[in-house]
């Protein structure tokens, strides 16, 4: 007579969600903590001693123009409506002529940067912001920039950045992940490949939350059991953790179990922990109202809760597709900004009145620019937008041991390419990883036998941003 059940015989029967499955990760610790083994997640020490310990990476999908928001261009101006000297500028589509910024710049802070009228919030912070003017990627379309941008190879599955970190160096805060992706609407171009942990173990895979939602059962599927109490939960998974031990002394250790093991007990860790630290209404209301209304407000404060619980790196996408993808208007760029702006400029401010701002290093940016010629929408006929641009764009960063106050690099009198000092994607992945206390050529996993890191086999760290 059959006495005893197969694992998966046993979890089709129990019909439980995933935060479920783990209520022993709760009460006596993971089986890995059970076992006095360090877990994925532990904390660890990096290289050598760090300048940032967590990470915001605002990230406006689409490609936002460097010449209408942080990039002045008077050259424009003067060229306005007329071919610029070379000829059209193509990257992915046909452009015509010289296309001014509709934007008024203006000079921000002691360091009197100039920052376009889209950003007012923002550019009251520019002393504590390092602008870099001289980006570069590789391709002027979005699915293989985004790829670059977030896990360093356009083409090829390749760990994310913040997978990277918390496989470096764990979460401080075990009942929530080491790091979580914000989209509301859905989830980006590309999916969870912005997030992906590729080889590294799965467990260090974003975690997407859609900020849409409000509450968390909504914010986070599968975070509730609907159909067990927790007594029954602790006494399926006392059985669940005999058959997973009885599974490895017979076949050895399995990564992809140990992952789904791991991802099942964070899950249910989370129930206790991410009813607070999604609720913004519990911040004050001078808080709230310094953020100001909407998603993308309540989101970046999210953010700020998220990184004072112990995560270590939150990326807050603007919205789901690719909104700042401006081809036909670039004063569609207006409403976008105000959307984020005040809740950017708050979340510095904020960062800095807690005294976070020093070891938080905050990314702004997306996968590319603009170009500074109008775009062509059908034949010669010109729109009122910019195509794609890979060639020279801007990013800044703030906190986290950056210099601030100053602008790096710089793109021609135009904007269309880098000219001085130009930063690759890879140099800006090894500045980052610099600043969070890893030599980006050591930070390193061997798979399929070669010894993969996030800069591949390029990246130098932008010294002059440092503080």
């Amino acid at each position: 007579m059959k006495t005893a059940l197969t694992r998966r015989e046993l979890l089709n029967r129990c019909g439980m969600g995933m935060g479920a499955l783990a209520l022993p990760g709760l009460v006596t610790g993971s089986p890995a903590q059970a076992a006095g083994a360090a877990g994925p997640l532990s904390p660890r020490a990096p290289h050598f001693a760090p300048k940032a310990k967590r990470i915001i990476h605002l990230f406006m999908n689409g490609g936002p123009s460097h010449v209408d928001t942080f990039d002045p261009k008077p050259a424009l101006t003067r060229y306005a409506g007329q071919l610029l000297p070379g000829g059209n500028l193509t990257t992915e589509r046909p452009t015509g002529a010289a296309f001014p910024s509709p934007f008024k710049f203006s000079r921000y802070g002691h360091s009197g940067i100039e920052v376009s009228d889209l950003f007012p919030h923002t550019g009251e912070c520019i002393d504590d912001i390092a602008v870099i003017r001289s980006m570069q990627a590789d391709i002027p379309n979005h699915e293989p920039s985004f790829l670059l941008m977030n896990c360093g190879e356009a083409r090829l599955p390749r760990p994310s950045m913040g997978s990277w970190l918390t496989y470096g160096l764990g979460t401080e805060n075990q009942n929530l992940p080491g790091f979580i992706a914000m989209c509301p609407r859905g989830k980006p171009t590309q999916g969870e490949q912005n997030w992906q942990s590729a080889f590294l173990p799965g467990v260090l895979q974003g975690t997407y939350i859609d900020t849409q939602f409000t509450e968390v059962t909504r914010l986070i599927e599968h975070i509730r059991s609907a159909r067990t109490s927790p007594e029954r939960q602790l006494h399926m998974l006392q059985e669940l953790r005999l058959l997973n031990e009885a599974h490895r002394s017979a076949c050895g250790d399995d990564p992809q179990l140990d992952a789904r093991i791991q991802s099942f007990e964070l899950a249910y860790r989370m129930q206790a922990e991410a009813t607070d630290a999604f609720d913004v209404s519990r911040e004050p209301d001078h808080i709230q109202a310094m953020y100001g209304p909407g998603i993308q407000a309540r989101q970046i404060l999210m953010a700020r809760r998220l990184l004072e619980r112990g995560v270590r790196f939150v990326q807050v996408w603007h919205d789901a597709g690719q909104p700042w993808d401006n081809h036909g208007n670039i004063l569609d760029h207006r409403p976008l900004a105000r959307q984020c702006d005040q809740a950017i400029g708050a979340l510095l401010k904020d960062l800095k009145q807690r005294g976070m701002l020093d070891d938080t290093l905050v990314i702004w940016g997306g996968e590319f620019g603009r170009t500074p010629t109008v775009e062509l929408t059908s034949g010669l006929e010109a729109g009122g937008g910019r195509d794609h641009n890979h060639y020279g764009f801007s990013m800044w960063l703030a906190g986290g041991g950056i210099k601030g106050g100053q602008v790096y690099g710089a793109t021609d009198e135009f904007g269309f390419r880098a000219e001085e000092n130009p930063v690759h994607v890879h140099d800006l992945h090894a500045t980052i990883l610099h600043l969070m206390g890893f030599d980006h050529e050591r930070l390193t996993y061997r798979y399929a036998g070669r010894d993969f890191r996030l800069t591949d086999v390029h990246g130098r760290v932008v010294k002059e941003l440092l503080a």
